[in-house]
């Protein structure tokens, strides 16, 4: 028996089941080193996955012929995609087709010496402000086989920025505007009244009570536009209070009629009784929706729809999402061109013939002091609408 086992294991070809054995052994080696291999490789790029996931930045990688390759929630939440099961392997260009700004970067990306880093972009139509970096993706031996786009959303801090930048020039306007009412609005209110009294003295002369009457009216604009100047550069300071948006908006409504001509045009107000009440100021924010139908009345001159709506929403900025009452003000004018769009919204900015220019800017600057988002959608022959976001809760309030 000895000899015959020894015999088995020396002669090469031996027993068969000695050898089927031995490979068996032999392959359930290999395949269990192999899957000791493959179990940290996967491990980490399941880790790899979660990581991108998790990320509060946006990041999108593409191939070299334009392809997508990565893309995660952050992304599909600033560009406001919505994520499809076959996003991965489209066209970038496809997948960003509402972003042409964006693809004209990224298509740029093999051609520059120097990849931005830290750049900003706006956003249309939403009107985002976007922080990014470019990266080259390279393999093993060095060639370029992609690129990477990571990014964040800025919105909120470019509006704290333009805040301050604001607060600056205020500081600088008001000292001016604090001499004009005393060098101007004085001789503004005498100008008036000696007209008004030389024109009851010589009441049989018309060609001259049409040229004083063109006096006074004139003088009271010019009035108006110091006290315009002056309210703008005044600092807000809120009366804050548990408010309904819902009633400031009426009450715009009844007090717009006192200042702009509404003819034929209809308003529809749809405020639902179950808003939440706002820490806000009314007389502020009556005005603010008394500035915005103005200028949609003085807009649509006298003819069309104005549709005021207003719900309830919830804002992610940083705080976790706020609950917030979104206003919409959209009228049936005639639009304006994005050059314009972009600029409405700055102080002394007019389109208007007579006008400050500062209707709007003072809508802002109400909305600026509520901690909360305007934004501006139009196009020629189209309309316009005004959002005006107001967070129940301020942030500095807490929650």
């Amino acid at each position: 028996m000895t000899k015959s086992r020894r015999r088995a294991r020396r002669t090469p070809g031996g027993r068969p089941g000695l050898r089927r054995l031995d490979d068996g052994r032999r392959a359930r080696g290999s395949a269990t080193r192999e899957a000791a291999r493959r179990a940290p490789r996967a491990r980490d790029e399941a880790f790899f996955r979660y990581l991108v996931a998790g990320m509060r930045n946006g990041v999108l990688a593409f191939t070299r012929d334009g392809r997508l390759a990565l893309i995660n929630d952050e992304a599909y939440r600033i560009f406001d995609i919505a994520p499809r099961r076959d996003d991965l392997g489209r066209p970038v260009a496809e997948l960003l087709q509402q972003h042409p700004e964006v693809v004209r970067v990224l298509h740029s990306v093999f051609d520059l010496h120097l990849l931005p880093n830290r750049a900003e972009l706006r956003l249309r139509p939403s009107g985002k402000v976007i922080g990014y970096t470019l990266g080259l993706v390279r393999d093993d031996a060095g060639e370029v086989i992609g690129a990477a786009m990571f990014f964040k959303d800025l919105t909120r801090v470019e509006q704290l920025e333009e805040r301050e930048r604001l607060r600056d020039r205020l500081a600088a306007v008001g000292e001016m505007a604090a001499a004009i009412a005393h060098e101007v609005k004085n001789p503004l209110a005498g100008i008036e009244v000696m007209a008004g009294l030389l024109r009851r003295k010589i009441a049989d002369a018309p060609d001259v009570q049409t040229v004083l009457t063109d006096i006074i009216t004139e003088a009271k604009m010019a009035n108006a536009i110091v006290q315009e100047v002056l309210e703008f550069v005044r600092p807000i300071r809120l009366q804050v209070e548990r408010t309904s948006v819902g009633e400031a908006v009426q009450s715009a409504i009844q007090l717009t009629e006192t200042k702009a001509r509404r003819g034929d045009i209809t308003v529809d107000a749809r405020l639902p009784a179950s808003l939440p009440l706002i820490h806000g100021d009314r007389y502020q924010l009556t005005q603010l929706f008394t500035n915005l139908l103005t200028n949609a009345y003085e807009a649509m001159e006298g003819r069309g729809r104005i549709t005021i709506s207003a719900a309830g929403v919830s804002i992610d900025d940083g705080a976790d999402g706020r609950e917030a009452v979104l206003v919409e003000v959209a009228d049936q004018g005639p639009g304006m061109s994005a050059e314009l769009a972009e600029r409405v919204f700055k102080p002394f900015f007019t389109t208007k013939s007579q006008g400050s220019g500062l209707g709007l800017a003072i809508v802002r600057k109400i909305v600026d002091a509520h901690d909360g988002s305007i934004d501006l959608q139009t196009a020629p022959g189209h309309g316009t609408t005004i959002r005006v976001t107001l967070p129940v809760t301020a942030l500095d309030e807490g929650h």
